[in-house]
């Protein structure tokens, strides 16, 4: 879909406003028939389906998405879990109702908890056959690997041939595999199923108290916090916007991330995949999801979110590498300012 004039001289805007924003895990499989039983989420990480999540394949089979993975990154045991990233490259749907292509840059973070309860985090951005980008941010868990559902979440331009995805109920089984670096992605129509009322024997998934959970939102500057000493620097190169325009979060915008270098009291380099998921409604946010690759190998999570003037990034690193203090400070972000082929930012700790 292509932007107004408007809208596109905004998303550039505010393209210089963003950040200059695993393979010791478990492949997330569909290849063992998964349970009849509903899974209900933990209250932490309801997934958009709270009172209870179907099998996938009671449903309607609508698109398969099949993805090239550019790598499987194992991230390690973080103060979450353990963390596993894939990042993928361009790839196509296939189906029924829709057509088109996967682009380059989706991230699907994997987290298994002790007890073998896994929560999945899908971000991607489609294209359809006639030209129409598609966001979708979705949350699945499961018991284990084995059984893994995932609520689908769409944002669908309103005036599209697509706009229905706005509106159904969908559920997707998901299987990243490291070995093959591939990811496909089966989504069904669930609508048709009625209530999600759970019965007696449903699957809940259950957490240890006193484990930190992971956090969907992005976090807030708390009144009073102030920028402090100079953390790290980051240089983000990115690519044109993937307008999706109006949809039933508001205007959203999408701007892929292409690499970059990050330098300061960590040196490394910024990861290709990823984006800054804007929305362009008043007041006009930035969420930026992507890694950083230090010098010495260890990949850190990075997610940088806000409004304008108001940017706190936060971090997700192994517990016991030498970055691990990234995992406890709180940070707050400069406004971006421009650099070749993107964007430079400046993290700062945060002091009251």
């Amino acid at each position: 879909m292509r932007a107004t004039s408007r809208v596109s001289v905004l998303g550039t805007f505010l393209a210089s406003v963003v950040l200059t924003a695993s393979a010791g895990g478990q492949n997330a499989s569909s290849r063992q028939a998964p349970a009849a039983r509903v899974i209900v989420p933990h209250e932490s990480w309801t997934c958009g389906m709270p009172g209870g999540i179907p099998s996938p394949e009671a449903g309607t089979l609508v698109f398969t998405a099949q993805m090239p993975l550019e790598r499987v990154a194992d991230v390690g045991k973080t103060q979450y879990g353990r963390r596993q990233v894939a990042i993928a490259r361009e790839g196509t749907l296939t189906g029924s109702r829709l057509s088109g292509t996967v682009m380059t840059g989706a991230l699907d973070f994997e987290l298994t908890l002790e007890n073998g309860v896994v929560e999945v985090e899908l971000v991607m951005v489609m294209k359809t056959t006639d030209g129409k980008y598609v966001f979708a941010r979705s949350a699945g868990t499961g018991p284990d690997a084995k059984d893994v559902r995932v609520v689908m979440d769409f944002e669908a331009p309103n005036s599209s041939d697509a706009a229905w995805l706005n509106t159904g109920t969908f559920v997707a089984r998901r299987e990243v595999n490291a070995a093959s670096k591939t990811m496909t992605v089966r989504v069904y129509d669930v609508s048709a199923l009625g209530s999600s009322a759970t019965p007696a024997d449903a699957i809940r998934i259950t957490k240890r108290a006193g484990v930190p959970v992971q956090p969907w939102d992005y976090r807030r500057a708390a009144q009073g916090e102030k920028q402090g000493a100079q953390v790290i620097t980051e240089r983000v190169t990115l690519s044109p916007s993937q307008s999706v325009g109006a949809s039933k979060r508001g205007n959203r915008n999408i701007i892929p991330i292409t690499g970059g270098e990050v330098t300061g009291r960590i040196t490394g380099k910024v990861v290709p995949g990823g984006a800054d998921y804007q929305n362009l409604s008043n007041p006009a946010t930035i969420d930026a999801h992507y890694l950083w690759e230090t010098a010495d190998g260890e990949i850190i999570v990075v997610r940088n979110g806000g409004t304008f003037g108001s940017l706190v990034p936060t971090f997700e690193v192994r517990v016991d590498s030498p970055y691990a203090w990234l995992n406890n400070g709180l940070y707050l972000s400069s406004n971006p300012g421009p650099s070749t082929g993107g964007v430079a930012l400046t993290f700062y700790e945060s002091t009251r």
